[in-house]
């Protein structure tokens, strides 16, 4: 599976941004899908995972109420809208993926990588 993940920039406090993963996988729908963030210095860290399906969802508390994830999976494709974005949002955003379920929050549960796209909010 290839992952292609898009949508970085630069932002101000407060501005939207949506990031864009699409996926080269023929089954995508059987590959829960999430995105990972990296700050300088930090290690990577879980932001949100969808199901295949697209109807369970999970955040780590620091997105919950900003950021949504979503699917198409006839595009093959996953999101993340991200809203009120925060200076600490500002990391290299990476989107993953893995077989099976979605109840899983730590990089060693995801085979399947993207290259990563640079989130950038400035205050």
């Amino acid at each position: 599976v290839q992952l292609q993940a898009s949508g970085g920039g630069l932002v101000q406090t407060g501005d939207s941004l949506r990031l864009s993963c699409a996926a080269s996988a023929r089954t995508f729908s059987s590959y829960s899908m999430a995105w990972f963030r990296q700050a300088p210095g930090k290690e990577r860290e879980f932001v949100a995972v969808v199901s295949g399906s697209g109807t369970i969802t999970n955040y780590a508390k620091s997105a919950q109420g900003r950021f949504i994830i979503s699917r198409d999976n006839v595009k093959n494709t996953v999101y993340l809208q991200m809203n009120s974005l925060r200076p600490e949002d500002t990391a290299v955003y990476y989107c993953a993926g893995r077989s099976g379920a979605a109840h899983y929050f730590t990089t060693l549960d995801y085979a399947y990588w993207g290259q990563g796209t640079q989130v950038t909010v400035s205050s």
